[in-house]
Order: C-alpha cells, then structure tokens, then sequence
C-alpha cells in the first residue's frame, strides 16, 4: 500500500491493471455441452473491462471441434503464445469454458494464467455482490465451479524431484479438499434455503398484487427504468452486471391501485450454469411475476442476440405461456423510425423507450395497466359476514370499488376477474347480484 510521500513524488498507489489477450473458438451451433456458437469476443472484451482489466489483444480461431488437450489447433496456439510474448500479457481469457486438463496445458505452454469465460463472470458477480444473499449465490456458485477443476491446486507435487512419497500426500490432501468444499456447499445451500423460506413469506403476504418483473440482457436500462418509474435508487453504471440483488417496490396507478416492480439481474449470452442454480432463489421473483418486461438495448450491435439469449436463459427457469411485453430501451441512441420499422413487425405489441430522457414511460405505463386489467369485470356481490374475511385480499389490492351492509351480509362492488368471481361463488358463499 503506497504512502502520501509516494503520491507527493508521482508513484501510483493503485495496482496495475491485467494485461489480457482474448481468445475464443468458433464452434458448429449443434456442438454438444453449450458450447457451440461463435465466440463473441466484442462481449467479453467488455466482461474484461468489468473486471477491472485491459485488452491488448486477441486470437480467434474457426473449428470443427476444439482440440482435447488444449482446445485452440497447434498453428493457432502458437500464434496466441507469440501474441501473449509480443503484448506482455499476464492473464489470457478463454470465451469458451475450459475443462480443467486444457486450462492447466494452456498454463503450461503460454507460461501465463489461463482462465475461461465461466471463471471471468464468476469473478465479476464476486466482486459486485454486496447483500448477504448475493454473496452466498456467488461463493456457491465459485465452489461448485471448482470441485472437479481442485486437480489444478496440487500441480506443483509434480515438479516434486523423486516420485516416491509425493502422490500419497497429494491425494490425501486433494481428498480433504473436497470434503471441505462438499461440506461448505451443502452449508451455503442450507443458508440459502432459509432465505428463501424468509421470501416465501414476503411473497404470500403480496397474493393478489400484481406483479411485474423486468428481464433482460445486463447494461440494457432495467435499473435506470426501475429508478424512473418507482424512486427506487437502485445501482446504476455502464458495466456489466452492475446489479445482482432483485429489488421489489410498490408503483400507485391511482388512490386505489398499484402493482409491484421488481428489477431483476441481468442476463448474458451462456449465462454459467452454476450461476443460473445459485441465483434460484433471486431468479424466483421472475417465475412469481404476472407481467415480464423484457428491456432490450436497442443501441446494441444485434439487440435479436441479446433477445436470443435472454429467452434462453428463460427457458430454465419460467414457464413457456408467461406473459411477456417487449421494452425496447435506448431509442435516443437509435434511427426511431428505420428501428421502429425493422421490430414492430416481429414485436408488434412492443414499447419504445428512452429510460434516460423518460421518452415513452407513459405508454409503458398504460401497457403494464392493460395486462393487469384484462379479463377484469366489475360486479356486485353479496357475502355473508361470517366469511367477510375473504374481501381482505381485494382491499389490499385496491379492487373494492364500494362497500355497504345489510343485516348479516356486505354488499360489495369489486374489479375481480373470473376466476376470483368463481372463487367467491364458490367457495365464500358470495352472491352474485344484479
């Protein structure tokens, strides 16, 4: 740590900044274990300045299938440890996910550290997790990425001089390893499982509020949207995956009614499949949602890629038939009209938007509204007041338009869809009046 005299004479006090050269493998889209597709280098160049590193450059290659022991060809590979020479790189970060024989042959010929795509998001979500329940997604997700990749750690027993007495305490030690990281998972997810108890009652308690959640890829405006409509000062910066807790806040239509707004984490492009089991837990308020609102950054290079990827990442974990409304963001960054044209024939029902300059927030406004009030009627009905307790649900909603008494009933005026009408048909004893 620098003192006052080094920043007096002019030494920076801040550690250096990696050096990082890209790499990534250009597979078939049908190559099994999620990892066909192009790289997409441009994307993990900004995942790297996330990280707090520096892209000097980078090495991409077009193949069949990656090569078993160090995924990148011969040719290639030579070229990649030239380029890590030339810039006087100290870390090279892979696109696609290594196993961990390949991370630990790429170290040995590149003669620098190796880490992948997986790794690189994991160590950006570290860094960014600022709650209790974030922080124990992460480190979950971090140990069970490395559980089978510990082989790594103990590698120095091989450059040990005499084989004799070297493997049994290595394996020994290897083993322990692996109990203790066994033992510590099952910990976080008994942790994690009381946290989610804890939300389970925070969402009975808002049955029959409606509820919508905005999805979508990170860096494309849900959290400056959330902040805009609800004064919820939820984190905001141009990086990526700037926010990892769901925040949840309360949004007044009129004196009577109001829905819920959550703002969730950010999807990306192969979301690690660690990352996706940990957050359950935060991804639930998305399942919970009767609205999706799915922010798309319309500046993006390819805003049908990040559209792609979100929905595949959805796939995982909400059902097919959930209602979904497309939000286009950014418009002020765009051509309005020549967009406009290209997307409405494929999202005819979407909104666009400038969460920056509020352009458009009426509108999204007035579309979230529709959703909650379709299939909505309003009705007169009669109940008994033995069973009054059943109105508790729509005097919280906002749904009791009138209220009166005769006798040993309540008469009541509410906004009720019909299943809530059948409802108290059936099993209030409710009237239905004219």
């Amino acid at each position: 740590m620098g003192t006052r005299r080094d920043e007096e004479q002019g030494f920076s006090t801040e550690k250096p900044r990696d050096r990082v050269v890209l790499a990534g493998v250009n597979l078939p889209a049908a190559w099994g274990g999620g990892q066909g597709g192009d790289a997409d280098l441009p994307e993990l160049a900004r995942l790297v300045d996330t990280a707090g590193a520096d892209v000097v450059g980078q090495v991409e290659q077009n193949r069949h299938r990656p090569t078993p022991s160090t995924f990148l060809g011969k040719g290639k590979l030579e070229d990649l440890q030239e380029l890590v020479e030339q810039t006087e790189a100290n870390l090279v970060v892979f696109d696609n996910d290594l196993s961990p024989a390949q991370g630990k042959n790429l170290e040995k010929v590149l003669e620098v550290n190796v880490i992948d795509r997986t790794e690189l998001i994991l160590d950006i979500f570290a860094s960014h997790a600022s709650t209790k329940q974030a922080r124990l997604q992460v480190e979950l997700a971090q140990l069970q990425y490395m559980l089978p990749r510990l082989t790594r750690l103990w590698s120095h027993l091989e450059r040990q001089a005499g084989g004799i007495g070297t493997r049994g305490p290595g394996e020994t030690q290897l083993e322990t390893d692996r109990r203790l990281v066994n033992k510590r998972i099952a910990v976080l997810r008994r942790q994690l499982q009381e946290i989610e108890s804890s939300r389970s009652t925070q969402v009975r308690s808002r049955e029959g509020v409606f509820k919508a959640s905005l999805i979508g890829y990170t860096n494309a405006g849900k959290s400056t949207l959330m902040n805009g409509i609800t004064d919820a000062r939820v984190y905001v910066k141009d990086q990526l995956f700037a926010t990892l807790d769901a925040t949840t806040r309360k949004v007044e239509i009129d004196e009577r009614r109001r829905f819920l707004l959550t703002d969730t984490v950010g999807f990306i492009r192969r979301l690690p499949h660690h990352l996706v089991e940990s957050f359950k837990a935060t991804l639930q308020e998305v399942q919970d949602a009767d609205l999706m609102l799915h922010v798309v950054e319309a500046s993006s290079e390819d805003p049908q890629h990040q559209i792609d990827s979100v929905n595949e990442v959805l796939q995982e974990i909400v059902p097919e038939d959930k209602p979904t409304l497309m939000v286009f963001n950014k418009m002020d960054l765009v051509d309005e009209e020549l967009f406009k044209n290209r997307y409405s024939r494929h999202y005819p029902e979407a909104i666009f938007i400038s969460a920056k300059s509020k352009e458009g927030w009426a509108e999204l406004r007035d579309a979230i509204v529709k959703h909650m009030t379709v299939d909505e009627r309003i009705v007169k009905v009669a109940i008994p007041i033995t069973n009054l307790q059943c109105l508790s649900r729509f005097h919280r909603t906002g749904s009791v338009i009138e209220q009166t008494f005769e006798a040993d009933l309540c008469h009541a005026v509410l906004r009720v869809k019909e299943e809530e009408l059948n409802r108290l048909l059936s099993r209030e004893g409710a009237t239905l009046l004219e």
